[in-house]
């Protein structure tokens, strides 16, 4: 069993805007940070101790590095993705997850549409040319964005917003999602990536990070693209082969592309980035910036950090990625019994059974299950002795056990 500790730590990585640290100093928080992403033994070296671990999408947080930290108790992504955390190996040890599923959506959109114009445009090129001393004036190639056909692929909070603004900005929209999307606007679903790919004069990719979309974009699907379309990514580095992007570019058959996110990212400023689109004079590669604005980072800051506080200092899951999801009010008791589990029948009447044989009265008690954990919150009055919590903790069902005063 846990109580809370009497000195609460916590470790930022990756330049996590101070809106996060504030919101855990405001906590009763002790926080380090530190500029870039670390290795896993690094971060095994550094998570002694550390109660709260803020990280953004280059931190790997693996099943070794979560055995290593006995005393984590959440993890903040301050980004959209999780796919750096190993979830379940997670959830099994009873450390909740956050992320910011919506505070970055307007910026990632706002970057797919500046990209979207400066292809159409051709501005790329045009700035080398001017940069190397030449003026090339010229109307050859270059396009307006009203009528052209914008194909979004995964129909979620960012593809929504970017199709409705397309959409205002005079294009066509075409979406295509796996799951059953609700059209917006004048947009039209198609049934299919294949009638998508044959339509649209731009492709941008904005799918999530399950193990499902790895490899989805490749040679099969860029051959399947209307001759001169341009191709975004702003999702997942995963996703796309970037050796048949480039092949499809040099060849002529696409007319541009914008990237902004690589299977291997460098994890500190100023590392040499790789990839096989360097060079190509109609790619606009980005840093991984799709949610780097000082607005979005702000909001997420605030958003995470205040969901690893309510977490730690209440038990509120609200919003987590692997816990079951519960909205708590102020606890009810003089302790709350926060107790993370295996999702067995007959756990509930197992915790009430031995508080009720030591005579606990509970004066409130939330209950959800997600998969294969489940979560019971329990406030109690005084009457709670360590005893108790010791035979709580010894439920064979029993991941981890915290008590609040």
């Amino acid at each position: 069993m846990s109580t809370r500790p009497a000195r609460l730590r916590a470790l930022n990585l990756e330049n996590i805007h101070a809106e996060g640290e504030a919101a855990l100093r405001s906590a009763g928080f002790e926080v380090s940070a530190l500029p870039d992403a670390l290795a896993e033994n690094q971060l095994i070296e550094a998570l002694h101790g550390v109660h709260v671990l803020g990280i953004r999408s280059n931190t790997m947080v693996t099943e070794k590095v979560l055995d290593a930290a006995p005393d984590l108790l959440a993890i903040g992504a301050y980004c959209i993705g999780t796919n750096q955390i190993d979830l379940t190996a997670a959830a099994r040890r009873g450390i909740a997850v956050f992320n910011a599923p919506f505070s970055n959506t307007r910026s990632v959109v706002e970057l797919a549409l500046a990209e979207i114009i400066a292809l159409t445009r051709r501005l790329t090129e045009k700035d080398r040319d001017m940069h190397a001393g030449v003026w090339r004036k010229s109307a050859s190639g270059a396009h307006e964005v009203r009528s052209r056909r914008l194909g979004i692929v995964g129909y979620g909070n960012i593809g929504t917003q970017l199709s409705v603004l397309a959409e205002n900005l005079g294009m066509q929209v075409l979406f295509h999602d796996t799951a059953d999307k609700l059209a917006l606007g004048n947009a039209r679903r198609c049934e299919s990536l294949e009638e998508l790919l044959a339509e649209a004069d731009i492709v941008t990719l904005h799918v999530d990070g399950r193990r499902g979309n790895s490899g989805l974009f490749g040679e099969r699907e860029f051959a399947l693209m209307r001759r001169r379309a341009i191709f975004l990514n702003l999702s997942r580095g995963f996703v796309v082969d970037y050796d048949a992007l480039r092949a499809h570019l040099e060849s002529g058959h696409l007319a541009g592309a914008a990237v902004d996110v690589f299977p291997a990212e460098p994890r500190a400023v100023g590392e040499e980035f790789r990839s096989p689109l360097r060079g190509l004079p109609n790619v606009i590669l980005t840093p991984h910036i799709g949610g780097s604005t000082e607005e979005a980072q702000r909001d997420i800051g605030a958003f995470v950090g205040g969901k690893l506080a309510d977490y730690v200092r209440s038990g509120a899951t609200s919003l987590s990625v692997n816990l079951p999801t519960l909205t708590l009010p102020e606890v009810a008791g003089e302790h709350r019994i926060i107790h993370v589990h295996r999702n067995t029948p007959g756990v509930l009447a197992q915790i009430n059974g031995v508080l009720a044989g030591d005579g606990v009265n509970i004066d409130a008690q939330f209950l959800g299950t997600r998969g294969e954990i489940g979560y019971v919150i329990t406030d109690v009055g005084a009457d709670l002795e360590q005893s108790t919590c010791d035979l709580l903790e010894k439920l064979p069902e029993t991941i981890r056990l915290r008590v609040l005063s």
